[in-house]
């Protein structure tokens, strides 16, 4: 065994490797679209976990609800010792003797609670809030994913952008440079180019962070444990067509979770009333027991303390209860009148969410058509700055131009392909929001 492992180690140090440095290969960091981002945003987010808890709740309030309209069923077991005194019930006369045995089966019953649906009807209303609001915060959470999604793709382009002007600002010192040993250029045009390029790259730097910081808010959003190793899909330059404005005004109105959760309130709210006002009416109740309530835990009692030996113990008793309200102090009469604001704040409530759905929806819209209209001006803006660049440094090369005219040059062409980049992911963001208040995304 020594000697396998000897000649293992030595056929390793003749090809040049290890088994220490055996190792599986890395795992490439993955690639996230922005679909991809929302689903796993969704599946990970506390929020929207909270929500569906909050939802499973309130089902259990509409089975408890319903159980509560059909016969309940007991096992009633009770054992009474009363001190004894020489007599069959011993010192308390109330009691029936010395030992009381209770085992008893009993059947409970609100037969009024059959045609009354109040009760059911306000647990489903509160079931279809919970769900709505499950809608509310995932799109909630997808407008965050958005924004952070397109910030990373934003400042990835922004650090493609600051890399080309370092690549300009290098050509351009590398120009002055050899301008100023032709004597062609005074050094202080090597000195100005030489303070721009190492401007260039500090922006650099800083913009190597921002899409570090970018990745840090999605990552913490998209995966189960932290991460930021990941990449995104880039889909800026993928035609995305607006919608008229009448069809997502038709598509939001019919999905949004805030008009649907607010409506449910107004449904929850109106047996809330109802079910106030059952207490206005009488109360019907039946109850049936079987069992044993005796002196013996037997079938049939024996001994010399019964009138009649081997009585019979195990048998049934029915009993009906009516119930009827006579007089509360105005208790109920509150109640009712708490249900009914309680109703009318949430008709408040559906007009505000309405009336904001529209006011988001034209501001998305609005936002993303005008988005829209500047992206053809911004890229002329790009193409005119890339001709004045390059004109600018030919007649800098011919004599004609300064050096400060020349980085003038090179900011403007950076801020433009800046700004036409800013364009197309401000229409994106706008454009998905929209989608997200259509229902689409």
């Amino acid at each position: 065994m020594f000697m396998t492992g000897r000649i293992l180690a030595l056929l390793g140090a003749s090809a040049g490797w290890s088994l220490a440095q055996v190792a599986p290969p890395a795992e490439a960091p993955p690639t996230i679209k922005l679909e991809d981002a929302i689903v796993r945003a969704r599946q990970y987010s506390g929020q929207i976990q909270g929500a569906n808890l909050t939802a499973q709740q309130a089902r259990e309030d509409t089975v408890q609800a319903r159980a509560g309209r059909l016969p309940s069923v007991n096992a009633f077991n009770q054992f009474i010792y009363t001190q004894g005194n020489g007599t069959t019930s011993g010192v308390f006369v109330a009691n029936d003797g010395v030992h009381i045995y209770n085992e008893q089966a009993v059947v409970h019953q609100e037969l009024l609670s059959i045609v009354r649906h109040g009760e059911v009807d306000r647990a489903l209303a509160a079931e279809a809030v919970a769900r709505a609001k499950i809608d509310i915060a995932s799109r909630g959470l997808t407008q965050t994913v958005i924004q952070d999604y397109y910030a990373i793709v934003s400042a990835q382009r922004r650090g493609v952008n600051v890399q080309r002007s370092v690549q300009e600002s290098e050509r351009f010192f590398d120009i002055t440079q050899k301008q100023e040993k032709g004597g062609e250029a005074a050094h202080a045009d090597v000195v100005k180019a030489q303070i721009d390029l190492q401007q260039r790259r500090r922006d650099l730097a800083e913009a190597q962070l921002g899409i570090e910081k970018a990745k840090i808010a999605l990552g913490v959003m998209i995966f189960p444990t932290f991460s930021a190793e990941f990449s995104v899909v880039d889909d800026l330059q993928q035609a995305a067509i607006l919608p008229p404005a009448a069809e997502a005004q038709t598509q939001a109105a019919a999905s949004s979770p805030d008009v649907k959760a607010a409506n449910a309130s107004i449904q929850q709210a109106g047996f809330d009333v109802n079910v106030a006002r059952y207490q206005y009416l009488p109360s019907f109740a039946f109850d049936f027991f079987y069992g044993i309530d005796a002196n013996q835990f037997a079938i049939r009692s024996h001994g010399p303390n019964f009138e009649v030996d081997g009585r019979k113990n195990l048998g049934y008793v029915a009993q009906a209860t009516l119930n009827i309200p006579v007089w509360n102090w105005g208790a109920t009469r509150s109640k009712i009148k708490q249900a009914e604001s309680k109703r009318d704040q949430a008709q408040v409530d559906l007009s505000v969410a309405q009336r904001t759905l529209q006011s988001n929806l034209a501001t998305a819209y609005t936002e993303a058509r005008g988005a829209l209209a500047q992206i053809d001006s911004l890229r002329g803006s790009v193409d005119l700055a890339a001709e004045s660049l390059r004109l600018t440094l030919l007649r800098y090369q011919a004599g004609e131009a300064t050096a400060l005219e020349v980085v003038d040059a090179q900011n403007t062409s950076t801020t433009s392909r800046n700004a036409y980049d800013d364009g197309l992911a401000r229409y994106r963001v706008a454009l998905a929001l929209l989608q997200t208040l259509t229902g689409n995304l």
